[in-house]
């Protein structure tokens, strides 16, 4: 029970900190997978706002980041510099490792255990959205 109350007071501490966040605005954080459940990335305060950085990969998908060039995907940061929008979403830059490139992207939550992750690869052309699973 008291490192329960450690962890939710370390996440509310790290809400706060972060700068122009309006009061009962709910932040994000936690541990979160793509809908095939190949990658998990944990979501936490940074010094620009929120980030994301892969904590675990399957095989399949680490491999396939090599074969990108990208030698270690595990601890690669995935969302980049998020910051409040409005309307409950929080704008930043998704990293593609198999591209090793950033784009404009909008995170969102759904529900309590479902994270929305958008984005386009030119302005509001070949658009993506995926619906991640709260792991923690």
């Amino acid at each position: 029970m008291m490192r329960w109350k450690i962890a939710a007071a370390a996440v509310l501490g790290a809400a706060f900190a972060l700068p122009g966040l309006a009061a009962g605005t709910v932040v994000p954080f936690g541990i979160w997978s793509n809908p095939r459940g190949t990658l998990a990335v944990r979501t936490a305060a940074c010094a620009n706002g929120i980030c994301g950085t892969i904590v675990w990969a399957n095989d399949r998908a680490q491999a396939n980041a090599r074969a990108a060039g990208l030698a270690h995907l595990v601890g690669t940061q995935l969302l980049r510099d998020y910051h409040p929008s409005g309307n409950g979403s929080w704008s930043g830059r998704l990293f593609a490792p198999d591209m090793k490139r950033s784009f404009p992207s909008r995170i969102s939550l759904v529900a309590p255990d479902r994270l929305r992750i958008s984005s386009c690869l030119l302005r509001q052309y070949f658009c993506r959205s995926q619906e991640w699973h709260r792991l923690r």
